[in-house]
C-alpha cells in the first residue's frame, strides 16, 4: 500500500452567462454618434437620388 495518494481534483464548473441580466443604457457620446451616421447617410441617398435623376433627364 503507498504512503500516501493524490487526490482527484475535478475541474471548475462551469457557469453559463447571465442572459437575464439588463441591458446596459447606451452612452451619451454613442447615441451622438449614431444620430450623426444616420444623417450622414440620409444625405448620401438623397445625392445618389438627385444624380440618378439628372442622368435619367440627360437621356
Amino acid at each position: 500500500m503507498p504512503a500516501f495518494m493524490f487526490e482527484k481534483i475535478s475541474p471548475p464548473v462551469r457557469r453559463a452567462p447571465a442572459a437575464s441580466s439588463p441591458k446596459k443604457p447606451r452612452g451619451l457620446i454613442s447615441q451622438m454618434i449614431d444620430r450623426f451616421a444616420e444623417r450622414r447617410a440620409r444625405r448620401v441617398l438623397q445625392g445618389e437620388r438627385a444624380m440618378r435623376q439628372d442622368e435619367k433627364r440627360a437621356e
